[in-house]
């Protein structure tokens, strides 16, 4: 059986039994083609010397330590499957250490930079007249507030049915990476701004038989991520908001910090989040950290 068959039924696996996203696949086939090219297609046979020549090139074309450690984790992953089907006998990842990575601190915004953006996608939404513009601004005020209310990632906001709009629940249900189901709260923006979006969205017939909240004539039927992610960072530029530091996925941050910097637990934010371990959810610790010096700081006796 020859690497690319192998490579096929590793994918058809993860997809099949892991519930990968298509994303997630196609991270891993990028992966472990380059590995295979590298290896002149003996991926499937290479041994632990192979594996680290594979991750020296990778360090020399100038892929940060965190790429590396992704192509690490694929070809792991991999190896472990292959060991599975009784392909192999042995991982040769098993002795290869993983390349050193300091954890990067999540960007994020401030609350008032936050509100600033959504007041700006609500005034333009207001101020848009009939038409395409109206119905493009209600749209990027809908995702917006969605999005901050929510913290879900890009691809399970674009992607949400439209049942979630027509129920008048504070919470609804997503289903997340490895088709795990969570829990996510609405406000009462959120759910205005939804409803106007739904209004106006009803008034498309060739949406009518469309099941996404937010569709779009794409391959998916919904509306792509990277269109959101550039009209978010046009609507952060008319808001005077800093645009190069504003992203679908810093929302989602801003959504985690604000909550524990307001006294959220932090297992809390890990379920609405989605974080399978709460190791990642971790990161936002230095939050906390920053809200206690405050704390001490404002009201200890010595602080001064």
């Amino acid at each position: 059986m020859s690497t690319a068959v192998r490579l096929e039924a590793f994918l058809e696996m993860m997809s099949a039994e892991r519930g990968a996203s298509d994303n997630t696949l196609a991270a891993y086939r990028r992966d472990l083609e380059d590995a295979a090219a590298f290896l002149g297609g003996r991926l499937a046979e290479a041994g632990s010397d192979d594996i680290r020549a594979f991750l020296d090139d990778v360090a020399r074309r100038g892929f940060a330590p965190t790429s590396q450690a992704r192509k690490l984790s694929s070809l792991r992953q991999f190896f472990r499957f292959l060991y599975a089907e009784g392909l192999r006998t042995d991982d040769p990842t098993g002795t290869v250490d993983a390349p050193r990575k300091e954890r990067a601190l999540p960007r994020t915004m401030r609350e008032d930079a936050v509100a600033r953006l959504i007041a700006r996608a609500e005034t333009e939404k207001r101020e848009a007249g009939d038409g395409p513009s109206y119905l493009a601004a209600c749209r990027l005020h809908a995702l917006t507030e969605t999005l901050y209310a929510t913290g879900l990632r890009v691809s399970e906001l674009v992607a949400l049915p439209l049942t979630v709009a027509l129920r008048t629940e504070r919470f609804f249900i997503v289903r997340g990476k490895g088709g795990k189901e969570r829990v996510v709260p609405l406000s009462h923006g959120a759910r205005a701004a939804l409803g106007e979006w739904v209004a106006a969205r009803a008034a498309q017939p060739e949406w009518e038989e469309n099941p996404h909240l937010f569709p779009a004539s794409s391959e998916s039927g919904h509306l792509p991520r990277q269109v959101f992610a550039r009209e978010l960072k046009a609507l952060a530029g008319r808001a005077g908001v800093p645009a190069a530091k504003v992203s679908p996925h810093v929302l989602r941050h801003a959504f985690a910090s604000h909550l524990l910097q307001n006294g959220a637990d932090l297992r809390a934010v890990q379920q609405l989040l989605g974080h399978s371990d709460i190791s990642t959810t971790q990161i936002y610790t230095h939050v906390l950290e920053n809200r206690l010096a405050e704390l001490v700081g404002r009201h200890h006796p010595l602080a001064d």
